[in-house]
């Protein structure tokens, strides 16, 4: 696919500005319609919502600033992670957004639900693409490379939510269209600094909220269901697979429960065909087409147990995660057009010929100073398994442990602590640091092996 063939991708940036435009305009319809009550910017059973997140980071290991990754900095420790930087920090504590959602009752106990929502750049005012920010970065040396990573986020007009469903008090809420997973919701309750980029390692890499990678963090074509009973609640997913896209079908389910302050929760996710994007190596960017990507291959197998309890001041929260990754059932064939319509010209379907065993483990709390103020801290572990076969005979494991391979076996520690504190019900301002380090196979091929990133920022919430 030449630069010119992708055109028809690229000019869908008017339809995005003129939704995006049509969104927050009607802003001042509902806020005119709410004049009495400025806490709400509902309508019609319509609410207009969003974030703006931006700050300052200095990182002691760090990449340059992307325009179009979600997360704008590299606020964990990655393999090009190369020179001190101090710069422009977005989303540090959250995704900056802008979306609508509604709810209109249409029997006794029933009600239609629908949300649509993009997340954005705001140091760029770009729809945030990560898959663009790995094309950015083809064919360039690590110590050239600007922030990347593979997300869920592809540049779509709608890259947050996009889904309608049926709500019902005594039956639960059906969804159907794209939304979050199951893992995905979990992270973000369980999680103590709350899926944020800059303090959570489980917030800037999807792997765990994904089961396993990134991209299948957020699900076309799912239909999500949520029953609650008493303290009991039931849910599931399921998408649609389909031969390019987000690859195979997805199955998640979880069951949790609340009571005298705790709250628990396990899920179960099966991803067939999962897909993790990468750059062009130099030699793949100098004979394929340019806007392309490399893809591995493998179907996914999560467990998770995650809980928190809140008592007084205090709420610890903490959780496990068991992935396994083997090569995929249904392979994919180069050429394929993956998320956000981006072609995918080098697939890898045999990574996992020995299964690569992924155990992520996180526990924090969080202390509420005064009705303003909050201070948290969080620990997060990775464990890697030895997945390195011997040459010739990839199905007999090397067992190795040191960084001649990314497929040996390694190590994550991340700590962070922050404190944020709350001007009003909608503006907070926040400062803290993470400090991240990787070692053995998790430390092949990296330019450097830990990173601290301090940060500071504000953040406005409607």
């Amino acid at each position: 696919m030449s630069h010119c063939q992708k055109q028809p991708l690229l000019s869908s940036r008017t339809i995005k500005k003129t939704l995006l435009a049509a969104m927050i305009a009607s802003a001042a319809t509902a806020g005119a319609a709410q004049a009495a009550d400025d806490s709400s910017l509902t309508w019609n059973g319509v609410t207009l919502y969003g974030t703006v997140d931006i700050g300052v980071a200095y990182q002691t290991h760090g990449t340059p600033l992307s325009d179009d990754f979600y997360t704008g900095l590299g606020y964990l420790i990655s393999k090009n992670s190369n020179k001190s930087i101090t710069s422009i920090a977005p989303n540090a504590m959250s995704q900056s957004k802008v979306g609508l959602k509604g709810t209109e009752q249409i029997a006794d106990g029933l009600s239609v639900v629908f949300k649509v929502e993009t997340g954005f750049n705001p140091q760029s005012g770009k729809i945030s693409d990560a898959l663009q920010s790995l094309v950015n970065n083809n064919g360039r040396a690590l110590n050239n490379q600007s922030t990347n990573a593979d997300g869920g986020r592809a540049g779509q007009i709608f890259n947050g939510a996009a889904y309608a469903g049926l709500s019902s008090k005594d039956f639960g809420t059906v969804t159907l269209g794209r939304q979050t997973g199951l893992l995905t919701d979990a992270i973000g309750k369980y999680d103590p600094q709350g899926g944020s980029y800059a303090f959570s390692v489980i917030g800037y890499s999807g792997a765990t909220a994904g089961g396993g990678d990134t991209e299948n963090t957020r699900l076309d074509r799912s239909i999500k269901y949520i029953y609650s009973n008493g303290p009991v609640r039931v849910s599931g997913l399921y998408q649609f697979g389909d031969t390019g896209g987000q690859g195979g079908s997805t199955t998640q389910f979880d069951i949790g429960g609340d009571y005298a302050g705790f709250s628990v929760d396990g899920l179960y996710s099966k991803k067939n065909g999962a897909i993790g994007a990468s750059p062009l190596s130099a030699a793949q960017f100098a004979t394929l087409p340019h806007d392309s990507l490399a893809a591995t291959i493998s179907d996914n197998t999560a467990f998770t147990l995650a809980a928190n309890y809140t008592t007084g001041p205090f709420k610890i929260s903490g959780g496990y995660e068991h992935i396994t990754y083997k090569n995929p059932s249904d392979p994919l064939v180069a050429g394929f057009n993956g998320l956000g319509g981006y072609e995918f010209s080098v697939v890898n379907n045999n990574a996992y010929a020995i299964h690569k065993v992924l155990e992520v483990s996180w526990i924090g709390a969080k202390y509420k100073i005064s009705d303003a103020l909050d201070l948290t801290g969080a620990y997060y572990h990775y464990d890697q398994n030895s997945y390195q076969g011997v040459t010739g005979n990839p199905l007999v494991k090397t067992n190795c442990s040191d960084t001649r391979a990314g497929s040996c076996s390694g190590s994550l520690n991340a700590f962070s602590l922050v404190a944020d504190y709350k001007f009003t019900k909608r503006f907070d301002v926040y400062a803290g640091a993470m400090f991240s380090k990787v070692s053995d196979g998790l430390a092949s091929g990296y330019l450097h092996t830990s990173t601290i990133d301090p940060t500071i920022g504000g953040r406005f919430n409607f």
